[in-house]
């Protein structure tokens, strides 16, 4: 059984004795590295790695500020490999699979490499390890629901506020997130997004569009128990008849 790994360290000779040490081992393919937080969590989510190598010092986002923005959406099992170990408690409480200090050499990261193996193949026969569980309740963001996106464009990585989007709409699994001057593209799913965003805030009214409901301006009937939505911006989209027990969100919005 063969395993997808992610390298994420900021040091480039770090990055290389990973990528030997990790030559030897058969069952494990990797396929990216990261140099700093936010080109991390930005491969994660494209790659869906199985197993991060994640160094905890890094500029603009640490090891666990990459957790953080990534465990909603994606949970890969994670090693912590860093220079300090002042952090090896912290990491232990996020039940790393295991906690690699620099300088190491190949026994011991073997010996990481053959626990989180073992906590790999557990998890595709049909178990969860209980680290696992115990990092999803810890890592999870204190918020209930995400307060920004991470957005890729022109070799350009940088958040974007729910606050400010105006609207979210789907074309397979990719979305735009229309704001009130830009828009901008993810990949995601649209049903996974509408899980993490305040349900108080945003509703969706149609298979492919969810809308937030402070920029609704009013709703003008259609027919058929459908509604013409239309926003601050100009923008007029249809809320279908599908979702009409989403009206809900919009009727106690007005009280």
């Amino acid at each position: 059984m063969s395993y997808r790994a992610l390298i994420i360290d900021d040091e480039l000779l770090s990055r290389r004795i990973l990528r030997t040490f990790l030559q030897d081992e058969s069952a494990i393919e990797v396929v990216g590295e990261a140099a700093n937080g936010p080109e991390a969590v930005l491969q994660i989510l494209e790659r869906r790695p199985d197993l991060l190598f994640l160094d905890v010092q890094m500029p603009e986002m640490d090891g666990f500020a990459v957790l953080r923005e990534v465990w909603p959406h994606y949970q890969p099992f994670v090693v912590f490999v860093t220079a300090f170990d002042s952090y090896a408690i912290k990491a232990f409480e996020y039940s790393a699979a295991d906690y690699l200090l620099k300088p190491f050499d190949q026994a011991r990261f073997r010996q990481a490499v053959a626990r989180v193996k073992q906590q790999l193949d557990l998890r595709e026969n049909g178990g969860v390890s209980q680290a696992l569980r115990t990092l999803l309740a810890e890592v999870a963001p204190k918020a209930d629901f995400v307060q920004r996106l991470l957005v890729k464009e022109n070799r350009k990585l940088f958040f974007v506020k729910t606050a400010d989007i105006v609207y979210f709409e789907a074309d397979h699994n990719y979305i735009t997130l229309h704001t009130a001057s830009k828009s901008h593209l993810i990949y995601d799913s649209l049903t996974q997004l509408e899980q993490q965003l305040a349900p108080h805030d945003f509703t969706r009214i149609n298979r492919s569009c969810i809308v937030s409901l402070e920029h609704i301006v009013e709703l003008e009937t259609h027919f058929n128990g459908e509604y013409w939505v239309k926003l601050r911006s100009g923008a007029t989209l249809k809320w279908t008849r599908n979702y009409r027990d989403n009206l809900q969100a919009f009727y106690q919005r007005l009280r």
